[in-house]
């Protein structure tokens, strides 16, 4: 099995175990259930500081451990000051190592647009999102049928939120051009032999319609290649291990809008 294969499999047991503690009614009563959202469809639309999405991570499967004991409220104010258009945080521990209140903290702390970062398996996931004040869920197209994205998106815009559809090859794209997204990812990074292509992003962000709000994911590492993406399509930009790995992610952070500007 490949590495989402793995994920996959594993994320299917948590959710089990999550359902068999925690009743739909217990995600529903939560204070921020019926909370407002955010979009970040807009803030990137809007955006006059390069459109990037900031991500909090603690280590990934390509990479290893990256800061394991970040502070999630100092960093991701950091990256609000820095005028990011929304932040983006991981809330898988086992491949990803996440805190359970990593992303509790970080929406207390911040009322900028927040994308959940996990690997959606389940309607249920989608509820818990609602239930932690997430305003965008991740959907993968690569781990999801059809009918499964369908509902996921339909249920996450039900409740008012939005939904990142992220895709890496040709067949993802053309299969989901009828899907309601509201963002659309196009990772850089081949999920099965971790390689990075730029080229190959800029390549499929040509089978979008020009309306899409394109985000560009993994392996951006340079303003100069923000801007080669942007000259190609590409309205955001989701950065993580570029700001982690460095001992002031958020000033790597401002210092790379500081560039763009």
């Amino acid at each position: 099995m490949n590495i989402l294969d793995t994920i996959k499999t594993a994320k299917l047991k948590e959710v089990a175990l999550l359902k068999s503690k925690y009743f739909y009614s217990f995600l529903e009563e939560q204070p921020l259930f019926n909370s407002a959202t955010h979009s970040m469809k807009k803030a990137i639309e809007n955006s006059v500081t390069g459109g990037i999405i900031a991500e909090f991570k603690r280590k990934s499967p390509a990479k290893g451990n990256i800061n394991l004991n970040a502070d999630v409220v100092e960093l991701t104010q950091g990256y609000a000051n820095a005028m990011v258009s929304g932040l983006s945080v991981l809330t898988d521990f086992e491949f990803f190592g996440a805190r359970k209140t990593d992303f509790e903290l970080a929406r207390e702390s911040n009322s900028i647009p927040m994308l959940r970062k996990d690997f959606m398996v389940d309607e249920y996931q989608i509820l818990q999102s609602k239930a932690m004040g997430a305003d965008v869920i991740l959907l993968i197209a690569k781990i999801l049928t059809s009918n499964q994205l369908k509902s996921f998106t339909n249920l996450a815009h039900d409740l008012g939120m939005e939904v990142f559809l992220e895709t890496q090859n040709e067949t993802e794209i053309l299969e989901n051009l009828d899907l309601p997204f509201d963002l659309i990812g196009i990772n850089n990074r081949n999920l099965n032999s971790f390689e990075v292509s730029v080229d190959n992003s800029i390549k499929l962000a040509q089978l979008l319609p020009k309306s899409s709000i394109k985000i560009a994911e993994s392996g951006i590492q340079s303003p100069a290649t923000i801007q080669l993406l942007k000259a190609n399509g590409f309205d955001g930009f989701l950065i993580g291990e570029y700001f982690m790995k460095d001992e002031k992610p958020a000033e790597k952070c401002k210092n790379l809008i500081q560039q763009l500007l």
